[in-house]
């Protein structure tokens, strides 16, 4: 019968005539930049995430820019990233006139890698970007104390990881900022793009706050260079009412990633790691897929659901003809990306992102999926791997 990738159809008919109403209150108030809709969603983020202070903003990116220009972030400065993530992680820092400087990944976490870390740091690196990748916390503990130690703020990427729980704290909330995405595909996803950053300091957020509206303050007077980084209040209106079952919502993202690992292990599809590179978990010309790693005692919200295959492209080309929706996060790497040229990467230097990107493919893993949609994502895998 096939499979979406994503069905948000589903989810809004759960809260429809709620989202609908608080829409129309907002079209009824004519009350649409910031506003009290934006101060409700900044003070419900905030204690969600465990940060006293959020500031909205336009968007996901918006919020990874609007946190590298409170740092003063521009030309001639360095910004250490992984390699592996959606676009904005790296585009922000040129945005500003900055270098980005990869660190590559783990292969278990397609996270980046503490031990790599500290050999990148040059006195020019002024930030760094740890991506919560799929759900999955980063391990931010070496991170934090490494870059505490060179006096280097860090800007926790957590597009993908609201709720997301690095020994016992929400993530967000152990950095510099913590800067979230509410585009519609997120676990709390919006009506169109939306984005929120969260600081434990009042000073910084106080500039966060200026930034978005030009750098005014009070209003048409700049002693800063800012930019329209407002969050409308109809998304900030959709995301309050949104707000309310996101955590049911996790439970459920959550409770099928239970019955995908089992019934993958029942087809007899999952791989041994043992049989692989611990490094790399390179899948090359093995039958089979590797499940999402979770780190013990973490909380994964499963944004996506990332398996590892040998022939991937053939994979996708076959479930896509069966009506299973699939994607692949992400296929190229920053270094290998066109635009980054000029930075004199050459395949090969980030060996873990370029198998992951080879090999990674998501699965349909959204709050509404049944157990025999799953069966027949699986049935489909098995199909091809026989």
């Amino acid at each position: 019968m096939g499979v979406p990738l994503l069905d948000l159809k589903a989810q809004y008919a759960t809260q429809k005539d709620e989202i609908n109403r608080a829409v129309l209150d907002v079209l009824e108030s004519q009350h649409f930049i910031l506003g009290p809709q934006v101060k409700l969603l900044e003070q419900a983020i905030g204690a969600y995430v465990g940060s006293p202070h959020a500031v909205g903003v336009s968007s996901g990116t918006d919020a990874l820019l609007v946190a590298l220009m409170a740092e003063g972030i521009g030309p001639g400065d360095e910004v250490i990233t992984p390699p592996y993530s959606f676009f904005a992680t790296a585009g922000c820092p040129v945005r500003l006139g900055a270098r980005p400087v990869f660190v590559e990944i783990e292969a278990h976490s397609f996270n980046l890698d503490p031990r790599c870390l500290e050999a990148a740091i040059t006195p020019r690196t002024k930030a760094i970007i740890p991506v919560h990748l799929y759900g999955q916390a980063a391990d931010l503990a070496p991170i934090l104390e490494i870059a505490a130690r060179h006096g280097i703020p860090v800007i926790e990427d957590g597009a993908q990881a609201i709720g997301t729980e690095y020994q016992g704290r929400r993530v967000g909330s152990l950095g510099a900022y913590g800067c979230f995405s509410f585009f519609p595909s997120k676990n709390l996803g919006g009506a169109g793009d939306g984005g929120m950053i969260v600081t434990g300091d009042e000073e910084l957020a106080r500039r966060l706050e200026i930034l978005r509206v030009h750098g005014a303050q009070p209003k048409y007077y700049h002693r800063v260079i800012g930019g329209n980084f407002r969050l409308d209040a109809i998304q900030a209106a959709v995301l309050n009412v949104k707000l309310q079952l996101l955590d049911d919502w996790t439970s459920r993202r959550q409770a099928n990633a239970a019955t995908y690992r089992r019934l993958l292990d029942e087809a007899g599809l999952v791989v041994d790691l043992r049989q692989l590179n611990p490094d790399t978990l390179d899948m090359s010309g093995l039958k089979g897929v590797t499940l999402p790693w979770e780190r013990p005692g973490d909380r994964h919200i499963y944004n996506q659901f990332v398996l590892r295959v040998d022939r991937r492209d053939e994979l996708r080309a076959f479930l896509t003809s069966r009506g299973i929706g699939n994607e692949v996060y992400y296929p190229v790497p920053f270094h290998m990306q066109d635009c980054f040229v000029d930075l004199g990467h050459k395949p090969g230097e980030f060996t873990v992102s370029e198998v992951a990107a080879s090999q990674s493919i998501a699965i349909p893993i959204y709050p509404e999926l049944n157990v025999d949609q799953q069966q027949e994502v699986v049935a489909a895998l098995a199909e091809f791997m026989s």
